[in-house]
C-alpha cells in the first residue's frame, strides 16, 4: 500500500512542478511584452520564485524515488560514461595510427635541400 501512496504523491508533485513551470513561462512572456521596467523586474522576480519552487518539488521527487530506481539510473549513467570513454579511446587509436603513418620519414626532396 505504501508504494501506491508514494506513486500518487509523486504524481501530485510532478503536477505541481508542471504548474510552476507553466507559471514561470507565463511570467517571462509577460515580462518580454512589458515596457515598464519596474513591472518587468517584478515579473522576472516572480519567475525566479517559480524556479525555486520547481527545484524544491523536484528535490522531493528525487528523495522519494526507490533506491532501486536510483541504482538503475546510476548504473545507466556509468554505462553511458564507459561507452563514451571507449568510443573516445577508439578514436584516439585511429588518430594514433594515422599519426604513425605520417611519421615514416620525410620525402627525399625535403631532406635533400642542402
Amino acid at each position: 500500500m505504501q508504494n501506491k501512496k508514494n506513486q500518487s504523491n509523486v504524481g501530485l508533485m510532478i503536477q505541481r512542478c508542471h504548474k510552476w513551470r507553466v507559471r514561470r513561462k507565463q511570467f517571462i512572456d509577460q515580462a518580454r511584452n512589458t515596457f515598464d521596467e519596474i513591472e518587468r523586474e517584478r515579473l522576472l522576480q516572480s519567475a525566479e520564485h517559480c524556479v525555486r519552487m520547481t527545484n524544491a518539488e523536484q528535490e522531493k521527487i528525487d528523495s522519494i524515488r526507490d533506491s532501486k530506481e536510483k541504482a538503475a539510473a546510476v548504473a545507466a549513467a556509468e554505462a553511458e560514461m564507459k561507452a563514451a570513454e571507449a568510443a573516445a579511446k577508439d578514436e584516439n587509436t585511429d588518430t594514433e595510427k594515422t599519426d604513425g603513418d605520417e611519421e615514416m620519414g620525410f620525402p627525399d626532396f625535403i631532406t635533400g635541400l642542402n
